[in-house]
């Protein structure tokens, strides 16, 4: 579904100075797998995400989706953000159905494609409320609504639950494990939570402090569907432990904070 080969990306400053936020990475993605990115803060997650989406162009190297190239945003992805970014001005069923303004599309069944993802989500009964009347974990499954409703191949997905208490977060993350089972997706989930990447992945790819590489791509042998009582299984916490000493070079009990969470 994806393949990025020799991929490198530079930024330039308007004072002639340039940062190499990615080099020389290659990867591939099947269809429907589910990959996450984790790895130090700056170390080029999000501008990979950026490349994917189109956003950004490559400095040099080939990235390609179904065996095109990516020049520009494409219509068969989605992109969900840390923060929902809903329009407040706006009810429920209007954000999400905003996407399909900006394509210009009218399809007849469109509301009711909203509606069906809205209850897939647990956002039945909340059509025609506006974003300040819903909690931030209510905001963000309206913001994965908006991202699904033209039902893109790919989920682009950055940090999406970094804002959240820890609590919503959990509960977030295996809403989208339901999801993604009942509606499959390839998606490529940027986190700086180990714990997270491991429960919802099929594999982690490891990132290096900036310029970012791939230090090691972690196989998740976990068989699905996945529960939060698996963190406490030998095989979940084998690979944890195996991403945090590519990280920081040592045992997870030599490290602390929100990254080693």
């Amino acid at each position: 579904m994806i393949r990025v080969e020799g991929l490198s990306k530079v930024f330039h400053s308007r004072d002639g100075g340039s940062v190499v936020a990615l080099h020389d990475v290659s990867l591939e993605v099947g269809r429907n797998e589910f990959v996450s990115l984790v790895g130090p803060s700056g170390c080029g997650k999000s501008t990979m995400l950026r490349l994917l989406a189109g956003l950004v162009g490559a400095t040099r190297g080939v990235l390609e989706i179904d065996g095109t190239a990516v020049a520009e945003p494409r219509r068969d992805i989605g992109i969900v953000f840390q923060s929902p970014t809903l329009l407040p001005w706006a009810d429920i069923t209007d954000n999400v159905l905003f996407p399909l303004r900006l394509m210009r599309e009218r399809a007849s069944d469109a509301r009711a494609r909203a509606h069906a993802l809205l209850e897939l989500v647990g956002l039945k009964g909340f059509e025609s409320r506006y974003p300040r009347e819903l909690s931030g974990g209510m905001q963000q499954r309206a913001a994965i609504c908006r991202a699904l409703i033209h039902d893109p191949g790919i989920l682009l997905m950055d940090e999406p639950f970094g804002a959240l208490d820890a609590l919503t977060r959990e509960v977030m993350s295996m809403e989208l494990l339901r999801i993604w089972t009942e509606n499959p997706k390839t998606i490529v989930f940027v986190t700086h939570s180990i714990t997270e990447a491991v429960l919802l992945s099929d594999r982690v790819i490891v990132m290096s402090p900036r310029p970012g590489r791939i230090a090691e791509v972690v196989d998740v042998p976990i068989e699905r569907p996945r529960t939060l009582d698996m963190e406490g299984s030998r095989e979940f916490q084998e690979c944890t432990r195996r991403i945090r000493r590519r990280i920081f070079g040592a045992d997870e009990t030599d490290v602390s904070g929100p990254a080693a969470a």
